[in-house]
């Protein structure tokens, strides 16, 4: 991060003046938000517009500073997963359309949507009803068909029903139809090509009807980046306005940039001697005098416990091995490299030093799981800490 570079601290996790550096934190590119926003709407259609999907804490990014960046550069809507998520932006002053991609069901939600002047999923009759009985005015709506996810929606086969039924609905005002994609980021696209072909059908349907709908969308972030013939209306970005690929065949589509880094300080430095155990159940003994070096990081925070004597960081720019089984609060470092090393240097989990990088990607790699968990289990008693060109 440069000298010229203005930082801004989040409320979330700040630790009551004593610095958000002081013991392990999460730093979040901004300028990198506004790049990938950028770097998405140039591949899209002039009259297509940009939803970025800031759900689960903008994937642990912090919603309401990315929300904010990013419709200040050019994405049209936000998607959240929930009805507090969509409070929260909109408490913040964010005015931007708002669309709930998670069921909602009860009419305590029904009533803080409308409120709140959020925009609901509608995937089933029973919501659509509870809708029109609840609303005392008019509100817009998204229609939720499910083309082979089999997740939320009704069936593709259903959609003129269904949406002949909403239509007819007092206080409902639909918005769009929409669905999502299972395989997006394979390269065999056998799936994804038979879920485009069930989405136009219904839409053909609907048009056959008198009943087109106004807004149309299907495409993630997979499908925003490689598919144009699947941006339709809207395209719902994700993972690629955090700057990562959802399969690394998709790297050539467009140049992202990360946008988190996690950090933290280290401890204390020590010396053992040969055949010395590290941490619990001395999964790790020396085989050598080694130094090393206590991190005030921990599974508590979100590192990911079965990283334990795998990962590696990075310091002054050397990659350095981590050790012994990571605790809830602390881990350690083999880093007999770097013999002058003191307490209170900086250690890059995640993110780039010098020359060197570690990604989401490479943790989800060793991990067997995906970068999408990675970002999300960064846990809020680390600050985030906004970092803007």
């Amino acid at each position: 991060m440069g000298q010229q570079q203005v930082q801004k601290i989040t409320s979330i996790g700040c630790d009551l003046g004593l610095g958000a550096r002081q013991r392990a934190w999460v730093e979040i590119d901004l300028s990198a938000i506004k790049h990938n926003v950028k770097e998405l709407k140039s591949l899209l259609a002039p009259q297509t517009t940009l939803m970025a999907v800031v759900k689960a804490d903008a994937y642990g990014h912090g919603a309401i500073a990315v929300a904010k960046t990013a419709i200040e550069a050019g994405a049209d809507w936000l998607g959240v997963a929930t009805v507090p998520e969509g409070i929260e932006l909109r408490s913040s002053g964010v005015e931007s359309p708002i669309l709930v991609l998670g069921a909602t069901y009860t009419i305590e939600q029904i009533e803080a949507v409308a409120h709140w002047q959020l925009q609901p999923t509608l995937g089933s009759v029973d919501a659509a009803i509870l809708y029109s009985q609840t609303l005392k005015d008019n509100l817009l709506v998204h229609i939720k068909i499910d083309t082979g996810m089999s997740r939320l929606g009704l069936s593709w086969q259903q959609a003129v029903e269904f949406v002949q039924l909403v239509h007819n609905l007092p206080h409902l005002q639909i918005a769009s139809i929409y669905s999502h994609l299972a395989t997006a980021e394979s390269s065999d696209r056998t799936v994804m090509n038979l879920q485009q072909q069930r989405f136009e059908t219904a839409i053909a349907q609907l048009a056959d009807i008198n009943l087109p709908v106004p807004c149309k969308h299907l495409a993630n972030s997979a499908a925003t980046l490689t598919a144009p013939s699947l941006h339709y209306d809207l395209v719902r970005v994700g993972l690629a306005v955090y700057g990562l690929y959802p399969a690394t065949s998709l790297q050539s589509a467009v140049n992202l940039k990360p946008v988190l880094q996690v950090k933290a300080r280290i401890t204390q430095v020590k010396t053992i001697a040969p055949q010395t155990g590290v941490s619990y159940g001395h999964k790790f003994i020396s085989d050598r005098t080694t130094l090393i070096a206590v991190v005030g990081i921990g599974y508590a925070d979100g590192v990911p416990r079965n990283l334990s004597n795998q990962m590696m960081v990075i310091i002054r720019g050397k990659k350095i091995p981590q050790i012994g089984a990571i605790t809830m609060d602390q881990l350690m470092l083999d880093v007999s490299a770097i013999p002058d090393l003191t307490p209170g240097e900086i250690v890059t989990l995640l993110g780039i030093d010098g020359n060197v990088q570690i990604s989401a990607d490479d943790w989800a790699k060793q991990l067997n799981t995906i970068s999408w968990e990675i970002l999300c289990s960064f846990k809020h008693r680390l600050p985030r800490i906004s970092v803007q060109e």
